[in-house]
């Protein structure tokens, strides 16, 4: 199958490196063209725009950046025209992804949302082009899936991703160095692992 994943923070980069490396697990022959960053490229994807490229925040930056914003909506849309995937997969990021999404399924793209926008937090009214325009919504926290079924939207809950992350580091560092087996471990940080 031929995706095509978006996601425009570093952190949806990491997530969605381990969701290709899961993808090529059970589909070898897949292929993903993204917007993420580094660690998706070392997953063997074609990254067609660098996260780093995408982040405005605020409202002044995002209105400074509107011509921008508004012309990577133009080229996302005819990238996936011009790739043709069998599905799309939207990593949170809802501003873009939602306005995305909304076009892709008039086109007739399956959709799949890996990571909810935090609806529940605050625009809760994205639940209707939520329910439109998503034809499978990944959620990564237990309560998320009860929220959704009180709109009557079905969605599947498959766990907190930095759970893969976190065994993944103890696994790599476990092998150069055994000391951590005997200390416990809070937490570490990504970003520097991220730069290894």
């Amino acid at each position: 199958m031929k995706y095509y994943v978006i996601s425009g923070e570093a952190s949806g980069d990491l997530h969605g490196s381990n969701l290709i490396r899961a993808i090529q697990k059970s589909d070898p022959e897949a292929t993903f063209r993204c917007w993420g960053g580094d660690l998706m490229a070392e997953t063997g994807a074609t990254v067609v725009k660098h996260y780093r490229d995408l982040a405005f925040m605020g409202f002044a930056e995002v209105i400074k950046n509107l011509p921008t914003i508004l012309s990577n909506i133009r080229f996302c849309k005819e990238d996936i025209e011009y790739y043709k995937p069998d599905a799309i997969i939207f990593i949170d990021y809802p501003g873009f992804n939602l306005r995305i999404s909304k076009w892709a399924k008039k086109s007739g793209i399956r959709t799949i949302y890996y990571i909810s926008p935090q609806i529940w937090a605050w625009k809760e009214n994205r639940i209707h082009l939520i329910k439109q325009c998503i034809d499978l919504m990944l959620v990564i926290l237990p309560f998320e899936k009860a929220f959704y079924q009180k709109w009557n939207y079905a969605v599947e809950y498959v766990g907190h991703p930095l759970v893969e992350v976190i065994e993944r580091y103890q696994t790599i560092h476990e092998a150069e160095d055994e000391t951590w087996k005997n200390k416990r471990i809070v937490a570490y940080c990504l970003e520097a692992e991220n730069r290894r």
